[in-house]
């Protein structure tokens, strides 16, 4: 009988695949903000966060290929409790990003009808999340959606997009050249690093970082790589690589066009605009630009509603949540409907930010924070656990190892992340407003604090009520 897992994956395709991972255009606004900075925040991102974690990554899951990733790691090599935990992480830092990229919908919206100001009016960016969030929740508990656009919103509201921005960012270069007046401006090597003047620019730090969040899922081609010890490192090597070069053509190119002060997080289409008045081009250009952009994020949405809400799913299978939640049924689509209306409420209430602060971009900011940091929790749990897993069971079988021999690169690789995340932390609390810096804090630590909670009331007949509902079916 064929085995459909033997089919090897090219090193070319592996790349191709972990790019796509992480290919976004929702963060170039964010990265172009801090002009020739930019470079130095990249390198930065990459060495002391997405690096350091996809190779922990490959190392335990090749170790252990079940399905959990990283709640099983943690697990693991842990405790129950501490992979319960990360499970839970996984599942609330959708919230506020959530958020966060259905905060696009409005400028879109707005553009894609020749109004942009609408973008920046945060009751009509409230609106819009509100009900094009609910509207997507519904559709997803009567209709499979995960099989309607799933690719199509990629190449709408990534690939497409991005071609588009290079293409006319480069035109409106080679007629204008560096715009003195623009975010970038003229180059100089003292802009590469934040100096005292420009130290208001670490606060993009964890939104710069958050480019390459996901990333670890690269782990589950490795069983299907040729010698997956070297291609592996290659490829991973060659994908990040490949998406800060990508990332940082388009993010400069918008920084030079931008304005000083002017760069608006959430509206991807400024930098359209203004090509379009810089080259004489037609704003329908733009028009057509947003709503292209609107669709495919809408398809993203809608694929994301259900698949965070899989491991809950699964965690509360196991016994992690009370019954009575109802967490642990699903219907014929594999969806629960009480996981996904929760998790639709609480993001409804993140929305709600955009009611009580004004300012558009603080909004943003603080979403894309909040989520950084609990992302980066779960990977402080997985440093961790990989150090771990060398102590404890030096003699697992690990189809990809972090260094040859001995313990020294994954302690070096470890640390590296950790100090990465500390790093990152603190540049984004003490560098953005006190008031956007204490609602990250509280977002953080009561979601952190929540699943030891549920922890400590957890007993035996959650997982015996549960398995006597799912028998009765």
């Amino acid at each position: 009988m064929e085995n459909k897992q033997v089919n090897k994956i090219a090193l070319g395709t592996f790349i191709g695949l972990t790019m796509a991972l992480c290919a976004t255009v929702r963060s170039i606004p964010t990265l172009a903000a801090t002009g020739w900075a930019q470079i130095s925040y990249s390198i930065f991102a990459v060495l002391f966060f997405a690096l350091p974690i996809a190779l922990i990554a490959g190392e335990l899951g090749t170790a252990m290929p079940e399905e959990g990733g990283p709640q099983l790691w943690i697990k693991t090599a842990l405790s129950s409790k501490l992979g319960f935990v990360a499970a839970w992480l996984l599942w609330v830092q959708m919230f506020p990003g959530m958020v966060m990229v259905a905060s696009t919908i409005g400028p879109l919206l707005g553009n894609s009808f020749g109004n942009p100001t609408l973008g920046n009016n945060h009751w009509f960016v409230l609106g819009c999340i509100l009900v094009f969030y609910w509207i997507i929740t519904l559709l997803n508990l009567k209709y499979d959606m995960a099989k309607v656009g799933g690719n199509i919103g990629v190449w709408l509201g990534v690939y497409i997009p991005i071609v588009i921005m290079a293409v006319m960012g480069i035109a409106a270069l080679i007629k204008n050249g560096i715009m003195p007046g623009g975010t970038l401006g003229h180059f100089s090597m003292s802009k590469l690093i934040p100096t005292k003047d420009g130290l208001s620019s670490l606060k993009y730090m964890a939104g710069i970082s958050f480019i390459f969040t996901g990333i670890e899922m690269s782990s589950v081609f490795i069983p299907r790589l040729h010698n997956p010890s070297k291609t592996f490192t290659k490829g991973i090597f060659v994908s990040l690589i490949g998406l800060v070069v990508l990332n940082l053509v388009n993010a400069m190119l918008v920084a030079n066009v931008v304005p000083m002060g002017k760069m608006e997080l959430s509206n991807i289409t400024q930098p359209i605009l203004i090509y379009c008045q810089i080259l004489g081009w037609p704003t329908m250009i733009a028009n057509i630009f947003s709503f292209m952009v609107f669709i495919g994020v809408l398809l993203q949405l809608s694929a994301w509603v259900t698949g965070p809400s899989k491991t809950i799913i699964q965690v509360a299978r196991d016994g992690y949540l009370p019954a009575k939640l109802g967490f642990h049924k699903q219907n014929q689509y594999g969806v629960s409907k009480n996981v996904v209306l929760t998790q639709t409420i609480a993001i409804s209430l993140f929305a709600l930010l955009y009611g009580f602060m004004k300012d558009v971009n603080g909004v943003f900011l603080t979403l894309t924070n909040a989520t950084t940091i609990l992302y980066a929790i779960v990977y402080l749990l997985i440093a961790v656990a990989v150090l771990k897993l060398r102590k404890d069971q030096p003699d697992l079988d690990r189809p990809y190892r972090i260094g040859k021999k001995g313990n020294g690169l994954v302690w070096t690789v470890s640390i590296a992340l950790i100090l990465g995340i500390a790093i990152i932390v603190f540049a984004t609390l003490f560098t953005t407003r006190l008031s956007q810096s204490l609602l990250v804090v509280i977002i953080s630590v009561i979601f952190t604090i929540i699943p030891f909670i549920i922890s400590k009331y957890k007993n035996d007949q959650w997982l015996i009520d549960i398995q006597k509902d799912m028998q009765q079916k």
